[in-house]
């Protein structure tokens, strides 16, 4: 999605784990929500409390550029509440996320008629005008037929092409679990089933909805659940391989031709340190007269304290370590651990910022926001 207004650019929002740019918002938070959603796409078990901070932030802010976006298109056809046709406007330009939205529409129609026990008698009347249980897909169709002069746009309602992005995540989420026992399985399986969607009114206080002149209706308000999620998920996918080509790889030949020069160049130093004459110059510290020496009692206080240290070692080497281990745990960041980390989100956002072509800094979207929409 390349168009974009006024708002906080989200590299330097990705620079910090503040969440200054809020009002009501800011009392809201998804964090926890969000540590699970991360799990469920990916992500460690126990995913990280910054990592989670940060993903918050990134995709809070892009929200409220889309609801801004959104309501100047309402405000352009006199419309008095951010609709559903204004997101799908934002969105007709990525083709691929355009046809992932129209597909969840689908699925939020027959989930209705699940729940109201609504039975489908004929598959091909499911755009019929007189079929309210097909709002979203007919609400769909009609603005598509008013905006769409090539016909690209419609046909994506019945495009069956397997989506790469949600086979690769299915893929995933299938050798994640693979050794998981019943409990961790239970534990992957509700955190798969969370959504913003579920949490509406904490989704609708958590983006400030009352404080705008213009708000999202119920239909818009479903689309902006889903594309926060969509977003958290790209999020993931991007990190997931900014953290693998981050990771050392073994089999790299340069890496241990690296490692052998190094380790050459140290003990050729060393060697070199070790058989060097006795400079000439009297200012070097090695031609320099020796210490005044200590008194006797100094020196026995030192040793005695030396002594002590060595039989001390082993208790205070472990007990250097378990401060260690409860600093790193008071932290929430361990260096070993397998959880996406801030710095591969970050990474992530400017891998996803850089434009392609030579003409793509001078766009008027990148000027104004740094980054296209992750979710459209």
């Amino acid at each position: 999605m390349s168009l974009g207004v006024a708002g906080p650019n989200i590299m330097a929002l990705a620079g910090t784990s503040s969440s200054s740019g809020r009002g009501i918002g800011k009392m809201t938070s998804f964090v926890p929500e969000l540590q699970s959603m991360m799990f469920s796409l990916g992500d460690a078990r126990r995913p990280l409390h910054e990592t989670a901070v940060l993903v918050e932030d990134i995709v809070h802010t892009q929200l409220i550029n889309m609801l801004q976006q959104a309501a100047e298109v309402s405000q352009m056809r006199g419309a008095r509440v951010i609709s559903a046709e204004d997101l799908l406007f934002l969105m007709r330009r990525d083709k691929k996320k355009l046809r992932r939205l129209l597909k969840y529409m689908v699925f939020r129609d027959y989930k209705s008629k699940i729940l109201k026990g609504i039975e489908e008698d004929d598959v091909e009347e499911k755009f019929n005008s007189n079929n309210n249980s097909n709002k979203r897909q007919k609400l769909a169709q009609d603005f598509l037929i008013s905006i769409d002069q090539t016909g690209e746009l419609l046909a994506l309602m019945e495009d069956d092409e397997v989506d790469d992005v949600k086979q690769e995540r299915m893929e995933r989420a299938e050798k994640q679990t693979r050794g998981m026992d019943s409990t961790q399985y239970a534990e992957f399986c509700e955190s798969r089933q969370l959504s913003f969607s579920k949490k509406a009114s904490k989704f609708r206080d958590w983006l400030d909805c009352s404080s705008m002149e213009i708000k999202p209706n119920a239909v818009a308000m479903e689309i902006l659940a889903y594309l926060a999620y969509e977003s958290v998920a790209q999020l993931v996918d991007l990190a997931l391989l900014v953290k693998q080509d981050m990771a050392p790889k073994t089999c790299d030949p340069f890496t241990h031709a690296m490692s052998a020069a190094y380790i050459q160049s140290r003990n050729t130093a060393e060697l070199l340190a070790q058989t060097a004459p006795l400079k000439s110059n009297p200012d070097t510290p090695e031609n320099t007269p020796p210490a005044t020496p200590n008194p006797p009692s100094v020196v026995a206080q030192h040793q005695g304290k030396g002594l002590a240290g060595a039989l001390g070692n082993g208790v205070d080497s472990k007990t250097k370590q378990r401060k260690r281990k409860k600093s790193a745990a008071a932290g929430g960041i361990e260096a070993n651990s397998d959880a996406i980390q801030p710095s591969h989100i970050r990474e992530a956002i400017r891998r996803y910022s850089h434009k392609i072509g030579p003409l793509s800094p001078f766009t008027s979207a990148y000027r104004r926001t740094g980054m296209p929409f992750l979710a459209c």
